[in-house]
């Protein structure tokens, strides 16, 4: 098979279960070829890390965009700070720009906090979003295995039933 999504390979697994002939006198017991759904199997579980490693780089990216947007707010701060001591010459100047530091520095702390409310927000959705293929993945692969094991039991009693 060539490189597909785990979701296209899990739909094309259920297509094959779904379209597979019925065993005759057992309608709910179907013929699949063992060799193509085991490796579309293969293929989901090689997969599989990519879904978690392309996880794992959003946490990354997640805490790069935080240490960015801390490491501007400190230049901002230490920039207004920096200001600040340039004008204590008068007093109302001083004022100003204690006041235009602070005003920085709130300004600055709700940039931080607005960035880490979107980040992490971003994050819950692309853990879910992911949680949900795998569980997904899971869920078919198992259904999958336990029709299988029922197909094999059932033809392992006709063959003891034959003999």
């Amino acid at each position: 098979m060539n490189e597909k999504h785990i979701e296209d390979i899990i739909t094309a697994l259920y297509d094959l279960v779904q379209d597979a002939r019925s065993m005759p006198l057992a309608s709910d017991k179907c013929i699949l070829e063992r060799d193509k759904v085991l490796d579309m199997l293969d293929e989901i579980i090689a997969q599989m890390p990519a879904e978690l490693k392309q996880s794992r780089t959003i946490v990354e990216s997640r805490a790069e965009i935080i240490a960015q947007a801390k490491r501007e707010a400190e230049n901002i701060i230490r920039k207004a700070q920096e200001e600040a001591e340039h004008m204590v010459s008068k007093e109302v100047i001083y004022e100003e720009a204690k006041h235009r530091c602070a005003e920085e520095i709130a300004s600055a702390k709700a940039q931080i906090a607005n960035l880490r409310k979107v980040s992490n927000e971003y994050m819950d959705d692309a853990l879910r979003r992911t949680e949900e293929a795998i569980a997904q993945g899971l869920s078919e692969v198992q259904e999958t295995r336990a029709k299988f094991n029922a197909l094999v039991a059932a033809q392992a009693q006709r063959d003891n039933d034959a003999e």
